[in-house]
């Protein structure tokens, strides 16, 4: 006859005790608390809330020229490590307000949160080859940017997978598979169920490669193509391919400081973008893209960023454009915690279209700025602002308080940025 032992019963609070005392017994990851935000307050002299002010179509130079709240909470832990292979895990939740009450939330149409990153990440795990990663998941990729501006000219973040870091003797090879998606159709082709066009975008990349003293050229190819679903085909939306080849070259050393030379052309889906694919026969063409921006010294108080971009997209239907933009922003470093800087910045926007006017914008900002650190990527920082922009009169460069008959408007505001 068996013996029936009879155990007392856990009430839920010991339960889970239990369970919590055991998940820490075995498990201890340390966590990686990253993140960005920028906050502030500003007016529009005249009335009315901060303008900020860009050309058309085109990225705007940033300094005292940034609308809103915008912030980045980045999570992550090496969940596991033996000798030269680990496993991280990464996630990052983004969220914009146009920072107008105390409580802004997400059922406000101008506010919004936003999955940019949830991926893992495994080291060493294909042994064949070693010091590569293989990652999957929506992840920030290999972002190259003008800081000034925020233009982000090679970026094809999202969701995807990628084998990086592959040594081959000389430099390292990069591959990806990502993707992006579009709403629109350029042949009035209506969507089925309003779903969006599909685009795989290919990623390969050659990196690290030395071509002087100082200097490395990094080279890439973006191919991406439409994945349309059987309602779509029928339907005869875009189908439209395309593909980017880009060159960099990357000097440290450079007057004390570093510079970046980027060359890029672009066919069809991939024209006007950092890499992302748009399926749409609207971007049926061609683009050709320079770049050079840097940030040097000018004695031992002082430093100046600059930036000059030249982008002429051709496009079938005409509706191409020719962009010019030249931006720099010395500092002036008054102490390790204080410095002044002055950001200027030029844009000008041809269209492509016969008899169409120029659009063109100056933008002028001075900043009072603390920092912890008296160089120029130092955050957090604090700043009081004062921005002047001209535009021509044949469009509104001000984003809301100054009327469509102006042609300028002066701003003025506090606000803290920050990295960690």
């Amino acid at each position: 006859m068996k013996t029936i032992i009879k155990l007392p019963l856990l009430n839920r609070n010991q339960l889970a005790a239990a369970i919590a005392g055991t998940m820490i017994s075995t498990t201890s990851f340390a966590i990686d608390f990253h993140g960005y935000f920028r906050s502030g307050i500003g007016a529009t002299v005249g009335g009315g809330d901060q303008a900020c002010f860009s050309a058309p179509g085109v990225p705007k130079y940033r300094l005292g020229n940034e609308c809103e709240t915008y912030a980045e909470i980045q999570l992550g832990s090496e969940v596991f490590k033996e000798g030269d292979t680990s496993f991280y895990v990464d996630s990052m939740i983004a969220y914009i307000t146009p920072q107008e009450n105390d409580f802004e939330t997400v059922n406000d149409e101008d506010a919004t949160i936003a999955v940019r990153q949830f991926n893992v990440r495994g080291t060493n795990v294909i042994k064949s080859l070693p010091g590569s990663t293989l990652w999957i998941g929506k992840r920030f990729y290999q972002r190259h940017d003008v800081h000034i501006n925020d233009f982000f000219y090679w970026d094809v973040s999202g969701p995807g997978a990628g084998l990086e870091d592959i040594d081959v003797g000389t430099g390292l090879l990069h591959v990806a598979w990502t993707r992006s998606a579009n709403d629109e159709t350029g042949n009035g082709a209506d969507l089925p169920n309003e779903d969006p066009v599909t685009n795989d975008i290919i990623d390969v990349r050659w990196t690290g490669l030395p071509v002087n003293p100082g200097g490395t050229l990094e080279l890439g190819v973006d191919y991406g193509r439409a994945n349309l679903n059987d309602e779509q085909e029928d339907a005869g939306v875009d189908d439209e391919d395309g593909y980017m080849v880009t060159a960099e070259h990357h000097q440290t050393n450079f007057l004390g400081g570093y510079n970046k030379l980027t060359l890029q052309y672009a066919k069809d889906s991939l024209v006007a973008s950092g890499g992302r694919s748009n399926s749409s026969a609207v971007n049926q063409g061609s683009m050709v893209r320079v770049i050079d921006h840097g940030l040097i010294p000018l004695g031992s108080d002082m430093d100046l960023f600059y930036v000059g971009i030249y982008e002429d997209t051709g496009l079938d239907n005409n509706q191409g454009s020719k962009w010019t933009s030249l931006g720099v922003r010395p500092t002036y470093y008054w102490s390790p915690l204080m410095s002044t800087a002055v950001e200027l910045g030029v844009d000008r926007v041809s269209p492509e279209l016969s008899g169409a006017e120029d659009s063109d914008l100056q933008k002028i900002t001075i900043a009072q700025q603390w920092s912890p650190g008296d160089t120029f990527f130092a955050r957090p920082q604090l700043r009081l602002f004062a921005t002047y922009a001209n535009w021509s009169d044949d469009y509104n460069a001000a984003s809301e308080s100054i009327g469509p008959d102006d042609s300028n408007g002066l701003t003025f505001g506090a606000q803290a940025e920050v990295w960690w």
